[in-house]
């Protein structure tokens, strides 16, 4: 089992902020809104008025004349629009399973159990758990590969280590025996209740 990193949502949340601001900064030039705020940009301040462009003419055609350039141009569009893609392709990955195969071979077995279901019974068991104060559960996947996502608020002391090792031997391996699979894919993450913190005198 893995903790959940935030690295794809602090990627994601960066680069919304650094293409919000540009797209601010080109509509406060294009509308001409210093001016009619009376606003004075500081010194340097790109695109202050209308008739700004982002580069000049000659920044523009800088490079144009190298036969080094074009190539370097299509080559870094290119991998920009693998690595989009690519993310693209794994979020759409990841998908609901709607109903979960009991046994590790679905066409033999043929019994399903709701995604709901399991989550629910899974979230309720982690819960119980010594130090964790409440326990939300969901699956993604496939319904022959099923992904648990566990998102555990822990009370405050807790230690981390002994409650995943706990919910490992716990939850997890309950819900594999009662699906009658041989492993569960989970991912977990931790999280504190927040306490104000006590005076002593």
């Amino acid at each position: 089992m893995k903790s959940k990193s935030p690295v794809n949502r602090v990627l994601l949340a960066l680069t919304g902020v650094v293409l919000l601001g540009c797209g601010l900064l080109v509509l406060a030039g294009g509308f001409d809104l210093y001016r009619r705020w009376r606003v004075t940009p500081p010194d340097g301040w790109p695109l202050t008025t209308s008739s700004d462009v982002p580069l000049q003419a000659g920044d523009r055609t800088r490079w144009t004349d190298e036969g080094w350039w074009w190539p370097a141009v299509i080559a870094v569009l290119a991998v920009v629009l693998l690595l989009a893609l690519g993310w693209l392709v794994a979020q759409l990955r990841r998908t609901h399973p709607g109903h979960v195969s009991v046994g590790d071979d679905p066409a033999v077995d043929g019994v399903e159990l709701r995604e709901q279901a399991l989550g629910d019974a899974l979230a309720a068991d982690a819960g119980r758990q010594p130090g964790v104060r409440k326990a939300r559960a969901r699956l993604d996947g496939s319904p022959g590969h099923p992904e648990a996502h566990l998102d555990l608020t822990l009370a405050p002391g807790s230690e981390p280590g002994a409650v995943l090792q706990e919910l490992c031997d716990g939850p997890l391996a309950r819900a594999r025996r009662a699906t009658g699979r041989t492993r569960l894919a989970a991912t977990a993450e931790l999280g504190v209740t927040p306490h104000k913190a006590r005076r002593v005198e």
